[in-house]
């Protein structure tokens, strides 16, 4: 029988920042070993970008691609799909569970567009306006279960995006001073969770 291939991950060099952090922290935490490759986004991207294209990884240009069971993957949302279902967990039971999963990661989708937009500079529409009704939306959902998760006390993989979306405004200077209690509830239960706070505390380790 031949060895199972180890999953490849390609994204960029940007840190915890983007799309592929958010794949990265969800295999992290379900135990998958992956090889990480981290382009460089620089003056070289563009010319990668294209080798990407003609190696077959990634059809936009764009990453994060993931290679895996003998598939390229893109697009992380998708990305976390297939992998909880290939693992059979993360992804909700129910047909009420998944549908809570799929709207939660939409309204993310539409938080991460205007968070792209923000990285040439915040504006106060974006922290002031958006954000506090963003994350006021997030509490909803993540109050009907109880918390801390999204489902309550079982992990899904919206959690991993929503997860993003927290450290990322914090990481440009536009998270609320407050964040509502549901929110701050699930951000200190994942920060928690033992991989995640090794990960967590690898980084802060390579930094200083």
């Amino acid at each position: 029988m031949a060895a199972k291939t180890i999953p490849t991950l390609h994204y960029l060099d940007i840190g915890r920042m983007g799309r592929g952090e958010v794949v990265r922290l969800f295999m992290k935490d379900a135990g998958i070993e992956f090889n990480d490759i981290r382009h460089p986004y620089d003056d070289t991207w563009p010319a990668t970008s294209e080798k990407l294209k003609q190696d077959g990884i990634t059809r936009t240009g764009k990453v994060p691609a993931l290679l895996i069971n003998g598939v390229i993957l893109n697009q992380h949302i998708p990305i976390l799909r297939y992998l909880s279902r290939d693992l059979g967990r993360y992804d909700g039971e129910t047909n009420h569970e998944k549908y809570q999963i799929d709207a939660v990661s939409d309204i993310y989708v539409d938080w991460r567009a205007r968070w792209v937009a923000s990285l040439s500079g915040v504006t106060d529409d974006y922290k002031k306006n958006f954000l506090p009704q963003y994350y006021n939306i997030i509490a909803e959902y993540y109050s009907e279960n109880k918390g801390p998760y999204l489902l309550g006390d079982k992990i899904s993989y919206a959690d991993f995006a929503v997860y993003q979306s927290i450290d990322n405004d914090e990481r440009i200077g536009a998270l609320p001073s407050e964040l509502p209690k549901a929110v701050q509830k699930f951000r200190e239960a994942f920060e928690a969770r033992p991989s995640i706070a090794a990960y967590i505390e690898e980084n802060r380790v390579k930094k200083e």
